[in-house]
């Protein structure tokens, strides 16, 4: 009588990577029959969703870009990782706060809230005295204290904030905000 759910390795026995799960589609009825398995159906919807939820999280990791003149005059290309942000050369560090949802988005980028992509807020400092491309800084004479993110397929915008609080993501904040330095836009 097969099992509902196998493991199949494949290999030496000391590569874990290469071990495999089979979930059987059917599986024995007491009678001699077959009836489909509730389990392989239940696994492969959460294995769906995890494979749908795991590229928006990594989105804006990797090699950026410039795309636009904000970018281009000032950081030029830049390189993110989980905790790392990289313009010309130097290395910030950076604490990610929480996701951005869909209205902040909108708000700060405005951007279409139907249209899929992610964002985050990150904590970071970067000084005013710290000078990229053409002797610019990011906020002017402040220091540079947030960053949101707004990926969508393969381009990202960041907006960089001053100040201690962290940013107001409405319409009329982000209108009003002193806080605001910019927002750069990059591509893969």
């Amino acid at each position: 009588m097969p099992s509902q759910i196998a493991l199949i390795h494949r290999g030496c026995p000391a590569a874990h990577t290469n071990w495999r799960i089979r979930i059987d589609s059917r599986v024995p009825w007491s009678n001699g029959n077959t009836m489909p398995n509730p389990l392989s159906k239940a696994i492969a919807a959460a294995a769906s969703i995890l494979l749908l939820c795991l590229p928006l999280a990594a989105q804006e990791q990797g090699l950026w870009r410039a795309s636009n003149s904000t970018a281009k005059s000032i950081t030029g290309d830049i390189a993110l990782s989980d905790e790392k942000l990289n313009i010309n050369f130097v290395t910030f560090t950076m604490v990610k706060v929480r996701s951005l949802e869909k209205a902040e988005l909108g708000a700060a980028f405005d951007a279409d809230t139907n249209v899929p992509g992610a964002g985050n807020l990150f904590r970071l400092n970067v000084p005013a005295a710290r000078k990229f491309l053409h002797k610019n800084s990011l906020c002017g004479a402040e220091d540079t204290e947030w960053m949101a993110t707004y990926t969508t397929g393969r381009s990202l915008r960041i907006a960089f904030f001053s100040g201690e609080k962290p940013p107001v993501f409405t319409l009329s904040a982000i209108s009003d905000s002193t806080d605001l330095c910019g927002v750069f836009e990059y591509i893969r």
